[in-house]
């Protein structure tokens, strides 16, 4: 057996490295000096007495013995999270730090009103929040660069464990002139295919829109262009095609200031399950599902 074992520190910043691929975005996410965190990765180099990381002016490079290793201070950095969130749970619940990932679509809509109130009925909660597509806020939960993720369904969230938050319906939004006239509830056939507005690739509303549509053909013939749905918004409001909304928007008042209308797409498809996820049995269990009343009370 070693003497001497890798540091907590110097797994992180060896994570960091391949996360970010640039020992200066890494060294930033890992808030420290880039020579910092580039001293301890080859203080751990030399205490393995392996070379992890092939270093050039331009490319950072991992060895196939660097993957390796990686994986694995993945999975040793999880338990030692986990081993603290062991502790944390022992105390009050819903107290200390808490780090969650929330999807662009959600975010901008439902946290401005749940964190004043967080703030004021939970004053020892320190929530951490980083705004991340669906893929990408599972992954980070997966590797345990966050605790738990609020995102919509359908989608695969693997063996996460999940709390249902709300249903959230799905309205389309077109001009307030269209000469189409639509009615109070849209069938999916009405939707003009041609003028149809979406979300680019990567945002999972996209594909609830689709879904919701119920129509084959839309998967190849909407225009996928918003980065936002306040882009969407714009581009409605300018007479340039149709979006679809989800309610939790609407409620916001993403249509405020615009002359743009939204109807309920008159479809049981036409809807996203908004939910909590964390790995399942964390120790923390039951703060996430406090977490979750707290978001079911917003």
């Amino acid at each position: 057996m070693s003497t001497y074992l890798p540091t907590i520190k110097q797994l992180q910043y060896l994570v960091a490295l391949h996360e970010h691929g640039h020992f200066g975005r890494a060294a930033d996410a890992s808030f420290v000096s880039q020579s910092t965190l580039s001293a301890g990765i080859r203080e751990l180099e030399s205490l393995l007495g392996v070379t992890l990381v092939e270093r050039s002016r331009r490319v950072v490079r991992f060895t196939a013995l660097g993957e390796q290793v990686v994986a694995k201070a993945n999975r040793l950095l999880r338990e030692a999270e986990e081993l603290a969130d062991l502790v944390q749970a022992a105390g009050k619940p819903l107290v200390g730090e808490l780090r969650m990932s929330v999807i662009p679509t959600i975010a901008p809509f439902l946290l401005p009103r749940l964190l004043p109130r967080l703030k004021r009925e939970r004053p020892e909660l320190k929530l951490l929040l980083r705004e991340e597509t669906s893929q990408d806020a599972l992954e980070s939960l997966h590797h345990g660069r966050v605790d738990c993720v609020l995102l919509a369904l359908p989608f695969d969230t693997g063996d996460a464990a999940i709390e249902h938050i709300s249903d959230d319906r799905l309205f389309v939004a077109f001009p307030k002139d269209d000469p189409r006239d639509p009615p109070a509830s849209i069938p999916p056939e009405m939707i003009d295919t041609g003028r149809l507005l979406l979300l680019e690739d990567g945002h999972c509303l996209r594909d609830h829109a689709l879904a919701a549509c119920t129509r084959s053909e839309l998967r190849t013939s909407a225009a996928m262009i918003g980065t936002s749905l306040h882009t969407l918004v714009q581009l409605v409001d300018n007479d340039l095609g149709l979006t679809m909304l989800p309610e939790m928007a609407l409620e916001a008042g993403i249509l405020n200031g615009t002359k743009v209308v939204a109807r309920p797409v008159d479809s049981p498809t036409a809807k996203r399950e908004i939910v909590l996820a964390w790995r399942r049995n964390s120790p923390r269990e039951a703060d996430f599902k406090l977490l979750a009343e707290e978001l079911r009370a917003g």
